[in-house]
């Protein structure tokens, strides 16, 4: 059966807010003539979303549910969701209603009619605590645009719509739902807009949130850098990297080998702080060479090394 629209809910401890919200989003999709699918994803919650979901199954057939054993994150709860996911479009959100299934029919217009891969959320207007949220989360979304180019005011919204193949082309992993339109755009998606959304205030249960996002963030914001541009060719990094630390330490260890030559006898070598710092930066860049070569040795064995992300072909 052919599918318009996949709507993802990732959810943790949200039974409270389900059946309004599988109410409301069949009541949108019913009125636009979608042919739809909920995936609903149980994150191990500990209360009773679980039998929610299976109730709302069966009085909505096009509601589908999976449930972890255990608390695995939001990460995980998406990457399982892309996989089963079969709409030509895929829309994710949050499950506590701070998300509007009003939005649904112009996401799904951005990504059929205009043409965008990918289209990000914006909460403008919040309704969340200024100091421990809002704030915090200008100056993220400020460093994220910056290290990755793409121009977007709210990285981490949850309501999202994705061209199917883009789902089905990456791979979302510890907390790298934070990032999904960079690994995106490294995964050659270039065409990612935006567009306004309503931001509801929490009716039932409580913020997931915590500090701790914050440090995690700017980690994961690195490492998400790093995998895209090295990801396949480390040595193009440590080997870099090495060879001009130790280029650094030779030129250092050279100037003073030539100044003991001059100075004769009396000038003493190993007194110089400069020696031990050519010595630390000739060792360090010996490290990083080696490094880059065993990088290099496990992502040549890696399985799939060889696979690359083809958009059309002809003549076949």
């Amino acid at each position: 059966m052919h599918l318009d629209i996949s709507i993802v809910v990732p959810l943790y401890n949200e039974d409270e807010s389900l059946p309004e919200l599988a109410e409301w989003i069949d009541r949108v999709c019913v009125a636009n003539s979608y042919a739809y699918e909920v995936i609903m994803v149980d994150d191990g919650s500990t209360d009773n979303s679980w039998q929610v979901i299976e109730s709302l199954s069966a009085k909505y057939p096009a509601i589908r549910g999976i449930r972890f054993q255990r608390n695995y994150g939001k990460s995980a709860a998406l990457n399982e969701a892309f996989k089963a996911a079969q709409g030509e479009v895929v829309i994710t959100m949050d499950a506590d209603l701070q998300d509007s299934p009003d939005e649904i029919p112009e996401l799904y217009r951005m990504i059929i009619v205009d043409g965008f891969d990918m289209v990000s959320g914006w909460k403008k207007i919040r309704h969340d605590n200024v100091v421990t949220k809002n704030l915090p989360s200008k100056l993220y979304n400020a460093v994220n645009r910056g290290m990755s180019g793409i121009q977007l005011h709210d990285f981490n919204c949850g309501l999202k719509s994705y061209r199917r193949k883009v789902v089905k082309s990456i791979e979302i992993y510890g907390d790298m739902h934070r990032f999904i339109p960079v690994l995106a755009k490294a995964a050659g998606f270039r065409k990612i807009g935006e567009k306004v959304v309503v931001h509801r205030a929490r009716k039932y249960g409580v913020s997931k949130f915590g500090w701790d996002r914050f440090i995690n963030g700017f980690l994961d914001l690195l490492s998400v850098q790093f995998v895209s541009r090295f990801g396949k060719k480390p040595m193009h990094f440590f080997g870099a990297l090495g060879s001009l630390t130790f280029i650094l330490g030779f030129i250092i260890t050279a100037y003073l080998v030539v100044e003991r030559l001059t100075e004769g006898a009396n000038y003493g070598l190993t007194n110089k702080p400069g020696f031990y710092m050519a010595l630390t930066a000739m060792i360090l860049g010996t490290f990083f060479f080696l490094t880059g070569f065993i990088a290099e040795l496990v992502s040549r064995s890696a399985a799939d090394r060889n696979h690359y992300l083809i958009d059309k072909k002809v003549g076949w």
